[in-house]
């Protein structure tokens, strides 16, 4: 997943979910900056963990309950809160927040993974791919479950989701024109093929399992059917 950063905060991926870390300055403008952000990629964020890294910033219980309610609300979960400040970390306490994460780096899921089945071109993950991990093979990539906001898939080749897609997904990473992607539900944060990147509308209708291809130098999608015009992998 790629960093986002500005002077107000960052935002990372880590194992278990996203970590957002504030930067200086005043608290209510970094709260309406980040949540600006936040509600203009709603579904990158969508159904994310979060952890606040707050630095300085001396947050009381009622601030990080309200941040909280307001994350809640745009269906995100702050689970944990960092600080070089007493007074944060004993309102995180209060709330039931977590103090202490691991901060390791996003796993990165490759075919030579045991605990993956990779045949020839072809790697087939599972299980669910969570915020923070990237899922990368320079052939097909077949995912059973739902690829969460914040979780990422690269691929050579074709990438076919057997779930709920709301993380980042790049197909024909290598410059492969004909790769596609399919999803049950298509509702990536960012969807790539090839050098193209997709513009795809909000979805107001009920979901239904979509293909996206490349067509005369665009991104286009439809609705994936047994028989389609092109081969999947």
């Amino acid at each position: 997943m790629k960093n986002i950063e500005n002077s107000a905060f960052q935002i990372k991926g880590i194992r278990e979910g996203l970590l957002i870390m504030l930067g200086a300055g005043d608290w209510t403008d970094i709260r309406l900056q980040l949540l600006q952000h936040m509600r203009q990629n709603a579904n990158f964020f969508m159904g994310a963990r979060v952890a606040l890294d707050a630095g300085n910033h001396n947050l009381n219980a009622a601030e990080l309950g309200k941040f909280r309610d307001v994350l809640c609300d745009l269906d995100t979960s702050l689970w944990a809160v960092l600080s070089e400040s007493p007074i944060t970390i004993e309102s995180a306490r209060m709330l039931g927040m977590a103090t202490k994460i691991n901060l390791q780096k996003p796993d990165a899921i490759e075919s030579k993974h045991d605990d993956r089945m990779a045949a020839g071109n072809l790697l087939l993950v599972e299980e669910k791919v969570a915020a923070g991990i990237k899922v990368e093979s320079r052939g097909h990539v077949i995912i059973l479950g739902d690829v969460d906001p914040g979780g990422e898939i690269v691929a050579g080749g074709s990438i076919i989701v057997w779930g709920h897609c709301r993380g980042i997904l790049h197909a024909g990473s290598e410059g492969t024109l004909d790769a596609v992607v399919c999803a049950l539900n298509l509702s990536p944060a960012q969807l790539r093929i090839a050098d193209f990147t997709a513009t795809l509308p909000k979805r107001k209708r009920k979901p239904k399992p979509e293909m996206a291809y490349v067509d005369a130098n665009q991104v286009v999608s439809e609705t994936w059917q047994p028989k389609m015009r092109k081969s999947l992998v």
